[in-house]
């Protein structure tokens, strides 16, 4: 009952953040345009509270699905529009929505989207401004905690727990230093030195850049580091995942996998897919206890990567310290932060159109509220200012599809109506819209189905 409470509270407090600050980007840019804003509503009707300031009625609504600005003059249902047949507008009445050139009413549009991502990129701004976290291992000597199979680190002979006492000429480096060093013999190779069982071994380690653009990272070349002093402990285990039908719970820490120990989650990934699916015996201990578990991995969709291996948990976070960034830094590294999230979404949309990805891994209020409740009561600041900037930049790409009802939507019309130099006949309006009202319904209720069959409700005991 206390993990239901906080996670409806808290999917109820970050959503209405995030269709407030949507809707409140419609409204200005409607003010600012001179058009008349009949209701400022947070859901869909029925109205059950709410207040009037001169012409504008502010209000909580009954249906939790989002919010809408109601102008005069639209008759449409949807979003930004009310849920059923009203009268249009004088064409003489200069407060209407629809006596206002094409031109603003996109801008109208696209006002909501653009308020989100501007929240987003706030919301990173003010973390890394006030409570940017720098790991402790990317400024301490460098052990590596694996070394990926048929990676050019493995080809070049690196072995785990190997500690590097030299790279490119600088002794004692840091996993800075090796970012930094890399940078500067971007695809040529560098010399190498290891400490290994207290022996110096010298080795040649060739950096070929694939990443077609995007940051170069050291574990495509088979680097994995050492985190944290620790193995890893368990923070969080997805509903029915192949760890949570293992028994894995929070609070779990992982002895070893396969017999190797290893002391960060970017390790067991790097493992899971060497080893193509093969199950995984991991020894955990918890409250002192040892036990053994035999894990199946699962094949899932891993934007922007493709497919990866996963057993389903998440790791506590490695040791770190707070770093207070000047605002242009921690602009840049929240745009940085946008822009691969921006791109991650944009993925998984291009997988879903092109059936490369399924609708069933799609997560909705239920999946969000789960998210929400976790970082919610974990007290994890971090996480909970991350997964807000994701949904926000989520609700604003997604609004700004070509679809009927959505923002996309209406400027796509707007767009057509602009070519032709004549309005789209209204009744045919009426249609499209009923039509797209219903398809986001029942789409809707198909992903919370699926939101609860993933909690394992609907699932029979077998004998």
């Amino acid at each position: 009952m206390h993990t239901f409470l906080v996670n409806t509270i808290s999917v109820l407090v970050v959503l209405g953040i995030m269709v407030m600050v949507h809707e409140f980007g419609h409204f200005l840019a409607a003010k600012w345009c001179g058009v008349r804003v009949e209701q400022f509503s947070i859901g869909f009707p029925p109205r059950l509270f709410g207040f009037k300031i001169g012409e504008t009625d502010y209000c909580i609504s009954a249906v939790p699905l989002g919010g809408y600005v109601k102008m005069t003059g639209e008759s449409m249902p949807g979003e930004n529009m009310t849920l059923g047949s009203g009268e249009a507008a004088p064409a003489s009445d200069p407060g209407a929505l629809t006596s206002h050139p094409r031109w603003q009413r996109m801008i109208i549009g696209v006002a909501g989207p653009f308020a989100n991502f501007v929240l987003a990129l706030g919301l990173m701004t003010g973390f890394f401004m006030l409570h940017n976290e720098v790991p402790l291992f990317m400024e301490q000597p460098v052990t590596l905690d694996w070394v990926a199979p048929g990676t050019a680190a493995a080809t070049a002979g690196f072995l785990p727990g190997d500690a590097i006492a030299s790279f490119d000429g600088q002794p004692n480096p840091t996993w800075m230093t090796l970012y930094e060093r890399s940078a500067l013999n971007m695809n040529h190779s560098v010399a190498v030195v290891v400490n290994r069982n207290g022996q110096e071994v010298a080795l040649t380690l060739p950096l070929v850049d694939d990443s077609k653009g995007k940051d170069f990272s050291l574990d495509k070349v088979g680097l994995i580091p050492r985190i944290q002093p620790d193995p890893i402990k368990v923070s969080s285990v997805s509903g029915g995942s192949p760890a949570a039908k293992a028994g894995i719970m929070p609070g779990d820490q992982f002895v070893s996998v396969d017999g190797h120990v290893f002391h960060g989650t970017e390790s067991v990934i790097a493992y899971l897919q060497a080893g193509k699916g093969a199950p995984v015996t991991l020894q955990l201990s918890r409250a002192g206890q040892i036990s053994t578990v035999v894990v199946q991995p699962l094949l899932t969709d891993a934007p922007p990567i493709g497919k990866a291996w996963r057993i389903g948990f998440s790791g506590e976070l490695p040791p770190y310290r707070i770093e207070q960034l000047a605002f242009p830094k921690a602009l840049k590294a929240s745009a940085k932060f946008n822009r691969e999230n921006s791109l991650l979404i944009l993925e998984v949309l291009q997988r879903l159109f092109s059936r490369r990805m399924s609708v069933d891994n799609l997560s909705g209020p239920l999946g969000i509220s789960q998210q929400t409740g976790q970082a919610w009561e974990s007290g994890n600041a971090k996480a909970m200012i991350q997964l807000m900037t994701v949904i926000s930049l989520n609700l604003g790409i997604l609004n700004l599809l070509p679809f009927p009802i959505l923002d996309g939507g209406m400027i796509l019309f707007l767009l057509i109506e602009s070519v032709i130099r004549r309005d789209v006949n209204a009744a045919f309006k009426e249609r499209v819209y009923q039509v797209a009202f219903v398809i986001i319904i029942l789409f809707f209720a198909y992903i919370m189905f699926n939101d609860i069959s993933k909690m394992g409700l609907f699932t029979q005991a077998k004998p």
